[in-house]
């Protein structure tokens, strides 16, 4: 089964948040009350109950005036993803198409997948004691579908297939763009299922890291750390059943013999 990515390519995108739309339709998710934070951007960040969104960018255009940056935000889908590393009971795992999907049902609530995911993706919902996050459209992709944000979109911004197409296209839209075009995400914690061509500077673009990477404190407990410990376990293990071969049993009869003599003196 090949990996498959989502392409966005931010130079078509109209910020209509059609994505946004569909993807609550798509996944049940009910509508909450948000409030105006001085932006169109709403809601203003990820939530429970939305895992896409549309945020709303206001730069310089270099001549007095403003530009508009939009941008297509949702889970990033990471070939070595932390939350998947750091999840505790198997709620969060990699499908057959790279993408990480959620099991709701195995989640335990233990936020540990908020603290590790360096794009800040994944969101509790104190209601439910679950995390919640997008996850491709798991069962349309296993239809044979577009996810219903790519379905939704009007511009052709976002793109889905197979992995080696999707990078092959960023990469000719980039070099067609030019100037400060880059593309995004295939670089980074070994690629990303969702992958940018960005027209600005990573930096630019509000809570999209120029360099995400698995917390240094993930690594070193569950790549260096936690196997180590399992290796002792291990030996341990080990020592005492091979202590129980050359031994034998021990023999504690005679001790209890004599604290019973001791007692009767």
């Amino acid at each position: 089964m090949s990996e498959k990515i989502k392409l966005c390519d931010l130079s078509k995108c109209t910020g209509c948040r059609a994505c946004q739309l569909a993807c609550k339709q798509w996944n049940q998710l009910p509508a909450k009350q948000t409030f105006n934070t001085g932006t169109y951007q709403n809601p203003p960040d990820l939530q429970p109950n939305t895992w896409n969104i549309i945020r709303f960018q206001e730069i310089s255009d270099g001549n007095g005036g403003v530009a508009w940056l939009f941008r297509h935000d949702a889970c990033m889908h990471c070939t070595d993803a932390a939350c998947v590393k750091v999840c505790p009971s198997g709620a969060l795992y990699y499908t057959k198409y790279g993408t990480v999907a959620l099991d709701s049902g195995k989640c335990i609530g233990c936020k540990e997948c908020i603290f590790a995911c360096p794009f800040e993706v994944p969101k509790y919902d104190p209601e439910t004691d679950k995390i919640l996050k997008c996850d491709m459209c798991y069962s349309r992709i296993d239809n044979d579908m577009e996810p219903a944000c790519v379905k939704a979109c009007p511009t052709g911004a976002l793109q889905f297939g197979d992995k080696d197409k999707m990078l092959k296209a960023a990469y000719k839209r980039a070099g067609e763009l030019g100037g400060d075009t880059s593309v995004y995400g295939d670089k980074f914690v070994d690629g990303t299922h969702m992958v940018y061509v960005l027209p600005e500077k990573a930096g630019i673009y509000d809570k999209l890291p120029e360099k995400p990477r698995v917390p240094l404190s993930v690594i070193a407990w569950k790549d260096w750390l936690k196997p180590l410990s399992l290796l002792a376990a291990g030996g341990v293990i080990a020592g005492s059943f091979l202590h129980y071969i050359t031994h034998g049993p021990k023999d504690t009869s005679g001790d209890g013999d004599q604290v019973s003599k001791g007692g009767g003196e």
